[in-house]
């Protein structure tokens, strides 16, 4: 009985939904980068297409039951299109390339997101920033940007693909941050668990659409099984689970307050890149950690939960 009113507070704790969801993506960058081998657009197709295959029951039942109007099918067509697919296939590019420019450095994306973000929701939702909210953002941003460059200077001269590299993840974040109001939008309205199952409904075709006018449909008949694989646990672990768990988060977790926490993404990224590609924190990294930390502790407490 404890344990399920336990887990029942988690549950309905939108922004530590979100700090997960966040920790989960983390982990997402590991995988995707051993699929190197495939075109990106064929890796955004696969985790979409597996996600929704899996989601299938939910959105029929959904269908049934939920009516979107007008605006809402344009933001959730315009999350799928700028979030699931354009932001997805640049994140995927910017990993693949992570020769030029480091695991760390690619989720500079996620410390840019919130500028984009925060735009969007007061635009879209309405959201007032208010001043304490400001100053704990603007800390956060500043410690995350520390995280990844400790000197703080960006170098972009370890190679002839780190300027693309760094415009791809630049790109995402724009694709994403912006995207996530509209998200927030279709959620306020409808079950969660519904909107998930369209949106890798939506991507998914979006996707077949692409990998058909860049002529790679026979790249997909040459998947192997282990790659597949790889597909299956991405769907169960850091795409389709944690898009759900995300949006049950979001859907409980304002705009402004959702994606400060999501810099959790970033943060793990850098103890990751430190434990299995070697780097090492500089004082100046675990300082500006334990900042953003604190920061997102004050921000998540701005929202009574």
């Amino acid at each position: 009985m404890v344990y399920y009113i336990c887990m029942k507070k988690v549950w309905n704790n939108g922004p530590l939904l979100i700090v997960v969801a966040a920790s989960l993506w983390a982990v997402d960058g590991i995988v995707r980068r051993n699929l190197y081998s495939l075109p990106p657009s064929i890796i955004v197709f696969f985790e979409h297409f597996i996600g929704s295959i899996l989601l299938f029951p939910i959105v029929i039942k959904g269908f049934k039951k939920e009516k979107l109007n007008g605006k809402e099918w344009a933001a959730i067509g315009t999350v799928s299109l700028f979030s699931g697919l354009v932001g997805t296939l640049l994140f995927t590019s910017a990993l693949l390339m992570t020769n030029y420019i480091s695991f760390s450095v690619v989720f500079l994306l996620q410390k840019l997101q919130p500028i984009f973000a925060l735009v969007t929701a007061r635009i879209l939702l309405k959201e007032k920033l208010s001043k304490k909210y400001v100053i704990w953002a603007i800390v956060a941003l500043i410690s995350a940007y520390f995280i990844t460059f400790p000197k703080g200077i960006v170098n972009l001269n370890t190679g002839d693909k780190t300027l693309i590299a760094a415009l791809c993840a630049f790109g995402s974040a724009v694709a994403w941050g912006s995207t996530t109001a509209f998200s927030r939008y279709t959620l306020l309205k409808h079950d969660d668990k519904y909107i998930t199952g369209l949106r890798f409904w939506i991507t998914t075709v979006l996707a077949l659409i692409f990998v058909i006018i860049m002529g790679q449909q026979s790249v997909a008949l040459t998947v192997t099984w282990a790659q597949f694989a790889q597909f299956i646990f991405i769907a169960f672990s850091t795409g389709m689970v944690g898009l759900l768990i995300y949006y049950k988060g979001l859907k409980k977790t304002p705009v402004q307050i959702s994606t400060i926490l999501e810099l959790t993404f970033p943060f793990l990224a850098v103890i990751i890149d430190v434990v299995l590609y070697k780097s090492v924190l500089v004082p100046v990294q675990i300082g500006a950690a334990l900042v953003l930390l604190f920061s997102m502790y004050k921000i998540s407490r701005l929202q009574k939960i």
